[in-house]
């Protein structure tokens, strides 16, 4: 449907102010796509059935997957951009619910429950004037929104030029095991230097941003049905063993399971 690079228009959904119409959606398949930085007074939840986006917020990646969904609260600026195909679904909540819903943008591992209700919604049909029934299914699934938790699974990103050259270099290539004082050489400053603005920027050391960027990449790579050997080996893990045990300590689950429980 779409062309490679071309600007996702941003849809109109979200700048509706109407209390009685609580949540509205719509979904979508997109291709190749960039949605330009923009902000819209409703809060929005968006899934992907399949494909993967990219979302940055506050100078900060998210991943959007088959696995997890991304809130994001109303007047937020953030940026999409669809990685080859993606199944998009989308909801935007009115403002008069933001008291009762997450103050903050974070991913989540999303359920088949609430999956199932975010699909009913969309289905509904784009007018001011809901049922009964349907204004039931949106309580409950505004009530379901209310308890979503984050995840570990953003990486904060920075403007600082030196740095960013940095994580340009780590993003680009995920396997990399050069240590930070090869980063700092090639940085034109001093290991110390680098490590110091890893945490004054992005709040957190070196290690601990690359183990995030590894996490980020194999939740993408679980959503795309990838095998764990093959994402252990691709991450610049010498054994599945390995990347299995980085994974369950900081997720609290091993990658099959976390599989397993996010499409119970």
């Amino acid at each position: 449907m779409n062309n490679d690079n071309q600007t996702y228009q941003v849809h109109d959904y979200g700048f509706q102010i109407n209390p009685d119409l609580p949540v509205v959606g719509y979904a979508d398949k997109v291709t190749n796509a960039v949605c330009l930085s923009h902000a819209h007074p409703r809060a929005q939840l968006i899934y992907a059935t399949s494909g993967v986006m990219n979302v940055v917020v506050n100078n900060q990646i998210w991943v959007v997957n088959p696995l997890q969904g991304l809130w994001i609260p109303g007047g937020m600026e953030h940026q999409v951009s669809f990685q080859k195909d993606v199944n998009l679904y989308s909801v935007f909540i009115d403002p008069s619910f933001a008291d009762e819903l997450p103050k903050d943008t974070f991913s989540f591992d999303i359920s088949v429950f609430l999956k199932q209700l975010l699909f009913k919604i969309i289905s509904f049909e784009k007018d001011n004037a809901i049922s009964i029934s349907q204004r039931r299914i949106m309580d409950v699934f505004l009530d379901e929104l209310a308890l979503i938790v984050p995840s570990a699974t953003f990486l904060p990103t920075t403007n600082h030029l030196q740095l960013k050259n940095v994580v340009n270099l780590l993003l680009n290539d995920v396997a990399s095991k050069y240590t930070i004082d090869y980063y700092a050489e090639i940085s034109f400053m001093s290991s110390r230097t680098l490590s110091r603005l890893f945490i004054k920027e992005l709040g957190m050391n070196f290690s601990d941003w690359r183990i995030r960027l590894k996490l980020l990449e194999a939740i993408k790579r679980l959503g795309e049905k990838q095998s764990i050997k093959e994402i252990a080996f691709d991450l610049g893990y010498e054994n599945t063993s390995a990347f299995i045990f980085m994974f369950k300590k900081h997720l609290g689950k091993t990658p099959s399971n976390y599989i397993l429980e996010t499409n119970d």
